[in-house]
């Protein structure tokens, strides 16, 4: 399975290391925190009363900790607001309960089915390049056409953890070989401010204002909306230099469907595909050639 590892550092499937702390602040009530991930969905009481079909007043007793949820209650009001699994955990433990969903590294026998999967899917991608990340875009998986993509970093930025969006954008990782940097950055930006806005972590806030802070590489095209043209004009394509030449692909992103694990929910796979018929040429040439 050597086609799997482009880089020493990058395993098939390296145990992922997760925190079970929540990143809510000691003293945080049950109640603080639902309020805190209602505003962040926009709702009013009123509407999340409705969608969870109880009174305005009970919710308003919860939230304001005249009245404890019951264990069903606080996990029937994380549904109606999409909770991460994560954080429905610290919701249960700052109500007084225990966690719910389990949290296993991917070396956990009990997810060796996930881990196959993922190995299919990144496999089965070849010639056109994947990777699997977790929920702070660190790499934990990818597929031997990755390596052509990120020859240009340097080896400081390709120690674990890799940092997928760390590595598209930092002035010493792929950011000069990437055509049309202003373009991504504005993709991948817009990306991790969605996660920031459904999650609330405060681990890709710190990740979105450093990567903002990088300065453009030389010779970076000008981004304008409105000179978009052929698949621009419906997908922001990544446009690379590299070995092969110029290659141009768009992505797609997967994820499990009805994950009860924390560490499978925050598992993302992320497939390239090829953006041009120059790409896709070039890809299955270098893979026969292999």
């Amino acid at each position: 399975m050597e086609s799997r590892r482009p880089l020493a550092i990058i395993g098939t499937m390296n145990t992922l290391s997760f925190s079970s702390a929540s990143s809510t602040g000691p003293g945080r009530t049950v109640g603080d925190l639902l309020r805190e991930w209602r505003q962040r969905r926009r709702m009013s009481q009123l509407l999340l009363a409705s969608e969870a079909d109880i009174s305005t007043r009970h919710l308003s007793f919860v939230e304001s900790g005249r009245s404890l949820p019951s264990r069903e209650m606080v996990m029937h009001l994380a549904e109606r607001l999409d909770v991460p699994l994560r954080a429905r955990n610290a919701l249960l433990v700052a109500a007084g309960y225990a966690p719910l969903f389990r949290e296993r590294p991917l070396t956990d026998p009990q997810l060796a089915i996930a881990r196959e999967a993922v190995e299919q899917v990144l496999k089965g991608h070849e010639p056109y390049p994947a990777l699997a990340v977790d929920r702070h875009w660190n790499i934990v998986s990818t597929n031997g056409a990755l390596a052509p993509l990120i020859a240009s970093a340097s080896p400081a930025l390709l120690e674990a953890p890799v940092n997928a969006l760390r590595l598209s954008l930092h002035p010493e990782g792929i950011a000069s070989a990437i055509v049309n940097w202003h373009a991504w950055r504005a993709h991948l930006l817009a990306r991790l401010q969605r996660q920031i806005d459904v999650s609330g972590d405060a681990t890709l806030v710190a990740l979105r204002d450093e990567l903002a802070a990088y300065p453009a590489p030389p010779g970076a095209e000008p981004f304008d909306p409105a000179d978009a043209s052929g698949v621009e004009q419906i997908v922001v394509p990544l446009r690379i230099r590299t070995a092969l030449g110029t290659l141009s692909f768009f992505s797609t992103t997967t994820v499990f469907g009805t994950p009860v694990d924390v560490t499978l929910s925050e598992l993302a796979i992320e497939a390239f595909f090829p953006a041009d018929a120059q790409t896709a040429q070039a890809l299955h040439a270098a893979s026969a050639n292999r």
